[in-house]
């Protein structure tokens, strides 16, 4: 039986939830996954996949001064681990991180690549991804001794099946950073939700009018757990709020439970990023928009009066 793994993401040394839903679609095939841990807490790692099936975690060790990131000798050293563990198909999330390693770890193996999967028939090797701003849905066929997928967080819904997992260790130390030197990495805060592994996303649009304005929405997101705020490419264009918030063709891919989409017209490219969310919900006030028939529910009304009302409402079922 062929092995699988996932590469395994943290964020502020926890494992992310988004793994879950990876070790999810390998059990889902009949494979017991593998997790491959980098430079990372193999035990927290083992406490918070085994309740998902993850049997087996190998902790990847790549020299380097700390262990510090740098992706060519992070993909030298998964690339060395899958040969010698016998992996011949890899699950990584479509991430930051993702998008830096997964591409160089498929070119060190020769491999086949596809990124933003929303799903994967691992027996087949047949990748699921949109194409043309999500008008149309391709199905890739792999080919090869190995292939490497880039899942979309949220796509695959998380479900537990409990194993005992066994930890192994894999030392890698060629010093093979490929003339790379990262110099420094910088993050948001801690406390932030990633936009893509968000449950719930707020996202503001024109009709916000200003930056100040998307207060609303982060007060209404603070009160949700699992929420975050995202925004139209409009609002980044206009200075009102950070690039890394925008969701679209050209910003992030998202697949939350509810995207509530509050003064957004309802672009093609913004619809492109977004329409995979399990329900949409548009805030606007002209009735016309876009959105209005993209959507599973719409509020034809003022925005602020909406958010204003449903940030009293969740601030009270909030209270004790």
């Amino acid at each position: 039986m062929e092995k699988i793994a996932l590469l395994v993401e943290f964020k502020d040394e926890q494992v992310k939830k988004a793994n879950f839903g990876m070790a999810t679609l390998v059990r889902r095939a009949g494979r017991m996954p593998c997790g491959l841990v980098i430079n990372a807490p193999a035990d927290g790692a083992k406490a918070a996949l085994a309740p998902y099936g993850v049997e087996q975690i190998v902790a990847v060790r790549a020299a380097g001064p700390d262990g510090a990131w740098n992706p060519e000798r992070w993909a030298g050293a998964v690339a060395a681990a899958m040969e010698r563990f016998g992996i011949s198909q890899l699950i990584g999330l479509t991430s930051p991180q993702g998008r830096d390693l997964l591409p160089r770890i498929a070119a060190r193996l020769d491999a086949p690549l596809v990124m933003d999967c929303i799903d994967i028939d691992l027996q087949k090797r047949l990748a699921r991804t949109t194409h043309y701003s999500g008008k149309t849905l391709a199905t890739i066929r792999m080919s090869g001794r190995c292939a490497i997928y880039g899942l979309r967080p949220n796509a695959i819904e998380a479900q537990k099946a409990p194993a005992a997992a066994e930890t192994l260790a894999f030392d890698y130390a060629a010093d093979d950073g490929g003339g790379l030197a990262v110099v420094a990495t910088r993050s948001g805060d801690s406390g932030s939700q990633n936009l893509a592994e968000a449950d719930v996303i707020f996202s503001g649009g024109r009709g916000l009018k200003n930056g100040e304005n998307f207060k609303l929405l982060f007060d209404c997101a603070r009160l949700v757990p699992g929420a975050a705020v995202g925004a139209s490419r409009v609002a980044v264009d206009a200075g009102w709020v950070p690039y890394r918030m925008q969701v679209g063709q050209t910003g992030v891919k998202v697949n939350p439970r509810v995207y509530i989409a509050c003064g957004i017209s309802g672009s093609v490219q913004h619809f492109a990023g977004m329409k995979s969310s399990g329900m949409i919900i548009a805030i606007n006030s002209d009735p016309h928009a876009a959105i209005m028939a993209n959507c599973d529910y719409y509020a034809a009304a003022d925005l602020f009066g909406v958010l204003s009302e449903l940030r009293r409402q969740l601030a009270a079922v909030g209270e004790p």
